[in-house]
């Protein structure tokens, strides 16, 4: 069921109805409603694969529980492992068996081996990786002692099935989002219209700019060979702002519908292409993927201590592992790759912690030095994206090189409306004037009602006239 379809316009008001009127009598029965609401969510998509979400919550809820009481050591690591295998191995076989398999077979084929390979049709459930890694995230905290395991297999069920958050994140860490539902939830007017804020803002992002957006930037990848430079230019910019919108409109829909519920849940972007060096853009782009990797990979290899060649070598896993996180495909992988060589000069050099203050921060306007900070770091991301969005690595490289050839610079090859142009600069302003907020127009309330009321309606105006065809969402395949 997705955000921007009318099932979920139907879904959301009857489940926020029954949840905070007829599921009123206690926490308990709230977080039932929660739990069923969600496999309703779910499985909305494919009901076969709730199965595999009752399992993992099964699973890491025991596992938690016999942790509680286990003193050996030995056992408790080799429980670790279990949660580790179980849903690793959904996650591997799901996601990543044909990539193995097939690659197993190019492998041989190169040195002049013929093997029969086998890939198999496997539908790769939706979320899987975002909720896997939110209940690991639970096992390894109590296995390291930071978090109390939970008796309540209600509460755990719903804090792993959450709907706003199930398909695409925040993925939310155990130890801020499990004990809110074992606290009372009490509706406030504030809250709710500060989350129906942030929802709207998240379904501008979408329908507006991402999906506006994905109609060239996908015209112009699928024949890239036909356009010249400047064109090839256009394609990735419109994907960069594709992915954005997408992915940070999610986030903020699935953040203000959460709110809706008595839900806090942490931001998950923080204006990324403001950014001022690809390690400040790392701290503010899919901020719960990153830090997750940061706490439960990157520091136990030992971080940034060591010499320079645990640096290296530590650096490039974290990138490497994040690629591959998003897809079972060799453009990933460059693409976590090239990342991780932007980054290393900062690390080497200690400059990655440089630019962690706010950008321009009471400025209207950055520097002159910040304003090439932000281009440079802006243009190395978008020659990343190419690669992200490419379907093959050697695609990625021509790509790149199309754009390199400077090729017919002086004309567009390419027929597009200059609205979507328009609606970007505004799209930008907005972010810019809102960078200092969790989201862009979280503060829209300190203006005059009459400037904030016509606003909100310019921004249904647009998303009525700017609506293209339905678009999934880009991480829903992640």
């Amino acid at each position: 069921m997705l955000f921007n379809s009318l099932e979920f316009f139907i879904f959301l008001p009857i489940v926020f109805v029954i949840y905070w009127f007829v599921a009123n009598k206690g926490i308990k029965l709230q977080n039932v409603f929660i739990v069923l609401a969600s496999y309703v969510f779910y499985g909305w998509w494919d009901w076969r694969f709730l199965s595999l979400i009752a399992f993992s919550t099964v699973v890491d809820y025991s596992i938690g529980l016999i942790l509680k009481n286990e003193k050996k050591d030995k056992t408790r690591k080799l429980l670790l492992w279990l949660s580790l295998l179980v849903n690793l191995g959904f996650l591997g076989f799901f996601k990543y068996y044909n990539f193995f398999a097939d690659s197993f077979v190019e492998a041989f084929s190169f040195f002049g081996h013929q093997i029969n390979g086998r890939s198999l049709n496997i539908i790769l459930p939706v979320g899987i990786s975002f909720y896997t890694f939110q209940t690991l995230s639970y096992t390894i905290d109590v296995y390291k002692r930071k978090l109390q395991p939970t008796s309540d297999f209600m509460a755990f069920a719903a804090f792993v099935c959450f709907f706003p958050q199930l398909v695409a994140g925040p993925i939310e860490r155990a130890t801020n989002l499990l004990p809110q539902f074992f606290k009372k939830r009490k509706f406030t007017h504030e809250k709710a219209i500060d989350g129906l804020r942030q929802v709207a803002w998240g379904l501008f992002k979408k329908i507006v700019i991402a999906d506006n957006c994905a109609k060239y930037a996908n015209l112009i990848f699928d024949g890239y060979q036909e356009y010249n430079t400047g064109t090839l230019i256009l394609g990735a910019f419109f994907f960069a702002f594709q992915i954005y919108g997408d992915f940070s409109g999610y986030s903020d829909i699935a953040i203000g519908i959460s709110r809706l519920f008595g839900f806090d849940l942490k931001q998950n972007f923080a204006f990324p292409y403001f950014s001022r060096d690809i390690a400040e853009f790392w701290r503010r782009w899919h901020i719960s993927l990153s830090t997750w990797f940061r706490d439960y990979l990157y520091i136990p290899l030992g971080g940034s201590r060591g010499g320079t060649a645990m640096k290296v070598r530590n650096t490039f896993i974290i990138f490497v592992v994040s690629g591959f996180w998003h897809g079972a495909n060799w453009t990933f992988i460059v693409w976590g790759a090239l990342n991780a060589l932007y980054f290393l000069p900062l690390l080497l050099t200690n400059k990655n912690r440089v630019n962690t203050n706010l950008v321009a921060e009471g400025k209207w306007l950055p520097s002159l030095k910040e304003s090439f900070q932000i281009i440079l770091t802006f243009v190395l991301t978008l020659i990343a994206w190419i690669f992200f969005r490419a379907k093959s690595v050697s695609m990625g490289f021509d790509y790149v090189i199309g754009i390199f050839s400077f090729k017919s610079l002086q004309k567009l090859t390419i027929d597009y409306e200059a609205s979507i142009l328009y609606l970007l600069l505004f799209f930008i302003l907005i972010e810019w004037i809102g960078r200092q907020s969790k989201y862009a127009i979280e503060r829209i309330t300190i203006l005059p009602r009459y400037f904030r009321w016509s606003f909100y309606f310019g921004l249904v105006i647009l998303m009525f006239v700017f609506t293209g065809e339905q678009q999934q969402f880009i991480y829903f395949q992640f």
